[in-house]
Order: C-alpha cells, then sequence, then structure tokens
C-alpha cells in the first residue's frame, strides 16, 4: 500500500526536477540572447602519447556560422565530438550556452545537434525509419514523428522516403542527415565535413541552407577541407596538428594583412612547424 508519506516523498522529487529543468532551460535562454554560445578554454585530447586536440582556445557567438577548417588528421572532428559530449577531454574545459559539457550533458543534448561525417543515419534504415528512430530518441511524439516524416518527403519527394539511407544519392542522404539533426530543433548546430562526397553544385545548395538556419538564430560550426566553402561564414578557425593556426574573419585577414588569396594563407598555416603560433587571431 502507497503511504501519503511517499506520495508526498515522490511529489516533492517530481516537482525540484521540472524546477531543475525549467531552471536549466532560462539559463540557455539567458545564454542565447547574450553573446556567448560556446566557449572552449584549453581544451586538449591525447589518446596515449599522441595529442590530436592541444590546449586549443575560441569562442563562437550567438547567431554566427564558423567554418573549421583544416586538413584530414587536423582535430576537426575530435574537437566536435568532445563539444558534442561523444569524447571526453584529456583536460581543458567547453561550455555550451554557459553548461560545462562533461558535467551538465543531459542538459547540453536538448541544445545542440550534430551531423557527423559517417555515421549521421542508419544504412539499413530507410529514411523514413532513421527520422522515427531519432525523433524518438529526442522525445518527439508519434503524431510530431508522423509530420516530420511528411515534411522530409516534400525535401527529398517521397520517392526516396522509403529506401535504405545506403542506396539513396549522397545529395539526398546529405538532406536526410541534416533534417534528422534538426528533429528538436536545437539552437546550436555541429556540422562535420556536412558536404564531403556530394557535388559543387549540392554543396551550394546545403550553404544556403546554413544561411537560412543563421536567418532563423542558429549557431553554427561546420568543419570541412573546402576551401571555397569558407566564404560563406561568418568567421573560419584553421586547426592543424591539433592546434589552431588562425581564427577571425576573412574580411579583416583580407584587409589588414593584405592576404590575396585564403589557399595561399591556408597552405601558410598549415605548413608551420608543430611548435608554431596557436590561436593566433586578427
Amino acid at each position: 500500500m502507497i503511504s501519503k508519506f511517499s506520495l508526498s516523498r515522490d511529489y516533492k522529487k517530481s516537482t525540484e526536477a521540472t524546477k531543475i529543468s525549467l531552471a536549466h532551460q532560462e539559463k540557455a535562454k539567458s545564454q542565447i540572447a547574450s553573446s556567448s554560445a560556446i566557449e572552449v578554454h584549453e581544451l586538449t585530447r591525447c589518446f596515449g602519447s599522441f595529442v590530436a586536440v592541444n590546449r586549443i582556445n575560441f569562442s563562437i557567438r550567438s547567431g554566427e556560422v564558423v567554418a573549421f577548417l583544416g586538413p584530414n588528421g587536423a582535430g576537426k572532428t575530435t574537437t566536435i565530438k568532445m563539444l558534442t559530449g561523444l569524447l571526453r577531454p584529456t583536460s581543458g574545459q567547453a561550455f555550451i550556452l554557459g553548461f560545462d559539457v562533461e558535467k551538465n550533458l543531459p542538459q547540453i543534448k536538448n541544445f545542440i545537434g550534430y551531423m557527423s561525417q559517417r555515421f549521421s543515419l542508419y544504412p539499413l534504415l530507410t529514411a523514413a525509419e532513421n527520422i522515427e528512430f531519432f525523433g524518438g530518441i529526442v522525445g518527439l511524439r508519434r503524431q510530431k514523428i508522423k509530420e516530420k516524416i511528411e515534411e522530409l518527403a516534400a525535401i527529398i519527394s517521397s520517392d526516396y522516403l522509403n529506401q535504405p539511407t545506403q542506396t539513396l544519392p549522397p545529395g539526398i542522404r546529405q538532406e536526410v542527415a541534416l533534417f534528422a539533426a534538426l528533429l528538436h530543433d536545437p539552437p546550436i548546430i555541429f556540422l562535420d565535413e556536412p558536404t564531403s562526397g556530394v557535388s559543387p553544385e549540392r554543396r551550394r545548395h546545403f550553404w544556403m541552407k546554413i544561411y537560412d538556419l543563421k536567418c532563423q538564430g542558429k549557431t553554427l560550426l561546420v568543419s570541412t577541407h573546402n576551401l571555397d566553402e569558407a566564404e560563406y561564414a561568418d568567421r573560419i578557425i584553421i586547426i592543424h596538428q591539433g592546434k589552431i593556426r588562425f581564427q577571425g574573419e576573412l574580411a579583416s585577414l583580407y584587409e589588414q594583412e593584405k592576404v590575396t588569396s585564403l589557399e595561399n594563407f591556408f597552405k601558410q598555416m598549415v605548413s608551420e612547424p608543430k611548435n608554431g603560433s596557436n590561436n593566433s587571431s586578427y
């Protein structure tokens, strides 16, 4: 038999949990309204003796689109995995909307969307089944998931909706992966090499979608090794051998430093010795 005491105790626990959740939401709203969405302090990740990310520092303002540039193996994916809580830092801290990623991961997951380079979708599931699966993970109700699947069908055509995602053309698969990452309408979005393996036309189309998200007030960190895509971003961060070589606006780079070619500047940054400058900016 359930006692009045246990009912009272459970009610108090439920009330406290609700208060904590609401407090987190209010803090996030406050942080979105302020300038900082992402902050990284001395973030480091080692795999044995190999230092994949080496004491990096940067911040990203709310509503900003930042292109995260670097050659393969530079540390881009490792950094994003630490920012999304998929990988624990060896040292240093990362904050999302003021929340420490390590200490507040359950709350942070409500505020971020993540599209990984290779494993965003389950290849044997259809596009619709992937949306149903990920919609359930982020807590959407059945009716909302059904509406989302109908919304996706209008974007990619119903012909693709019931095909296994491994059989979809790369550009369509990319559309489904982005759609899945945005199901819960997160204010911060991490895109890891989202345009890899698609045509130049599809890449331009994808960056138009990114611009639309920016117009909605979203904050985006987009990793890429395609230098021409940097032109679409508000700022760029160049990482090489686990260290940040440059961060800043392209306009100031061209004007103040008289750089005539991003390609040449990028080559200069990634050809510096390993003990070169870290976190330089203009």
